[in-house]
């Protein structure tokens, strides 16, 4: 039984609660507050036959799906954000190493709206986007539809409503609000669309002070919240932290190999002091 919505909790126990085997997982985020933490604890607790959904996975997905984590992707873009490809999703997909992964691909516009069709209760969103490409093909979730009003031949695309949403923001207060700002993607859709979600936070407060732009999710569309400082590194946070660019350009020789791979999970993943990398 999950605690009470307001408790803070730690990043353990939040993900041995919320994330099980088999559950559909989103961790949004885009180019900042992007959750590495709470990635790296799913794979420390050894989840399998996960389906992994994000607008734009990159190293931590990468790392979670070398790790065998994962089952099935569905995304819209995917690499290493300014050096190159994600070699352990190519391994995945090209070699089924570790383990086969299916993939489920859309446009950033045709994800975004998923979501939103989630968090609205809706079982789908139109939009303009597909046509003329070769993605409804191929993409069980995404269907031609003609509206009924003006006769107009759009595209449909089925809500996504995952099992568990993981976001990181800036801080929470001790009742479990969560403030995020800066350069943001998904998360509150995410969040709002999901079954259970799980916010880690840099830091917990007594209040929330207003922030230019922030956003606020109260405690009551917000299962848990985990303290983790550093939880977006190599990503950034806003007002906290800076991007580690030497970290996204180390990625791309440890990913390529899968001896040096396996070497940097036991050592900053499994190891002992749970130290992430």
């Amino acid at each position: 039984m999950m605690p009470n919505m307001s408790e803070i909790v730690s990043l353990a126990d939040a993900v041995k609660q919320l994330v099980h085997d088999g559950d559909t997982v989103a961790l949004e985020g885009f180019t900042h507050l992007i959750p590495t933490a709470a990635g790296q604890e799913i794979i420390r607790q050894r989840r399998r036959e996960l389906t992994l959904v994000r607008m734009t996975p990159d190293i931590v997905y990468d790392q979670m799906i070398g790790a065998g984590c994962a089952r099935k992707l569905v995304f819209s873009w995917g690499g290493n954000p300014g050096v190159g490809s994600l070699h352990r999703f190519r391994d995945a997909v090209e070699n089924q190493w570790p383990a086969p992964l299916e993939i489920e691909e859309h446009s950033h516009a045709g994800m975004a709206n998923r979501y939103v069709a989630g968090a609205s209760g809706l079982p789908f969103a139109v939009l303009r986007g597909y046509l003329g490409t070769d993605l409804a093909a191929v993409t069980d979730t995404i269907k031609p539809i003609v509206c009924p009003f003006t006769g107009e031949r759009l595209t449909a695309v089925a809500a996504l409503n995952p099992d568990v949403s993981i976001i990181h923001a800036q801080r929470a207060d001790r009742r479990g609000n969560v403030q995020l700002w800066g350069l943001l993607g998904v998360q509150k859709e995410a969040v709002l669309a999901a079954r259970r979600s799980l916010v880690t936070v840099e830091e917990v407060v007594d209040e929330l002070t207003p922030v230019p732009g922030a956003i606020v999710l109260p405690s009551w569309v917000v299962t848990a919240v985990a303290v983790a400082p550093g939880g977006a590194h190599p990503s950034y946070a806003q007002d906290y932290s800076a991007r580690d660019n030497a970290y996204y350009a180390a990625w791309d020789a440890i990913s390529r190999d899968r001896d040096a791979f396996t070497r940097w999970l036991s050592e900053h993943v499994h190891a002992p002091t749970g130290s992430p990398a």
